[in-house]
């Protein structure tokens, strides 16, 4: 039996292809005070609670995506609603696969283990920042993820292809942000190829994954505790996978397409709705 599928809270997601929020409502002190109403909870509920099960080596998969779902529950809790679209692509693949998304913010590094687990086993490319970090250091690091330092792109390409494939052989796929850094302007000329690059030697799919979490703001001495934003919409858009052939460069810029499309037309959406 699917472990996930028992709660009601866990199966937040597990709603077919799409997800809407149907209540995002934000209260009196959210309104006032957000980033501290949304810091307070976080801190206080899925991060305290997650790294004390990390400290026991008790943080497997269940508490992951339990705590996952709980930071998405408290950013719709702050007015955001959160729209998911495409997420039968992550059940169309027979085998593991590489999630190629640009990296927006903090969020969706919390958000996707909800969306993504409950449906396959999936680890991250990560910074050794956030491997060290308090908190979140080491939650992330019970997750088996891709650490790559950042400083030294011939040295990060070699620790994903070889971190990639063993962890690909055991089943789990892969969330992989090419960006050199977060960004809410995606620009294609940063989003490099490594990607595909690990597709194409493990021979598995790629699915592209295009996001919108600028509700949950970079901040500037700490960018992962940034301003958050009331009422801004989180979205999400899974395309189907895509194998890849020859070189991978037409693969690489239909990922590109997807991602900035879908962000131009997000912008769009909400200044209209703004």
């Amino acid at each position: 039996m699917n472990p996930f599928v028992e709660g009601a809270f866990e199966s937040k997601f597990l709603t077919g292809d799409a997800y809407r929020s149907l209540n995002a409502h934000a209260g009196f002190f959210s309104r006032m005070l957000p980033s501290l109403s949304f810091y307070s909870r976080l801190f206080l509920g899925p991060v305290r609670w997650l790294c004390s099960l990390a400290a026991k080596g008790q943080c497997d998969d269940a508490a992951w995506v339990y705590a996952s779902v709980w930071v998405s529950d408290l950013i719709e809790r702050m007015g955001c609603p959160i729209e998911v679209q495409g997420m039968d692509a992550i059940d169309a693949v027979d085998g593991p696969c590489l999630f190629v998304a640009n990296h927006m913010s903090t969020l969706e590094t919390f958000m996707l283990p909800g969306i993504i687990r409950p449906r396959r086993p999936v680890t991250f490319v990560v910074k050794k920042s956030l491997t060290t970090m308090p908190f979140f250091g080491p939650v992330m690091c019970s997750r088996d993820p891709i650490v790559v330092g950042r400083s030294n792109p011939r040295e990060d390409l070699t620790a994903v292809l070889q971190g990639g494939l063993e962890r690909l052989e055991k089943g789990v796929s892969i969330i992989v942000f090419p960006q050199h850094t977060r960004s809410r302007r995606f620009d294609p000329q940063q989003f490099n190829s490594i990607g595909v690059k690990l597709a194409k030697k493990a021979g598995v799919p790629i699915v592209p994954l295009a996001l919108k979490t600028d509700a949950w703001g970079q901040g500037k001495k700490i960018k992962e505790l940034g301003p958050v934003s009331v009422g801004m919409a989180v979205r999400y858009c899974f395309a189907q996978p895509i194998a890849i052939t020859g070189q991978g460069k037409e693969e690489q810029a239909a990922i590109c397409n997807h991602i900035a499309s879908h962000l131009g037309r997000w912008e769009e959406l909400d200044g209209i709705e703004a």
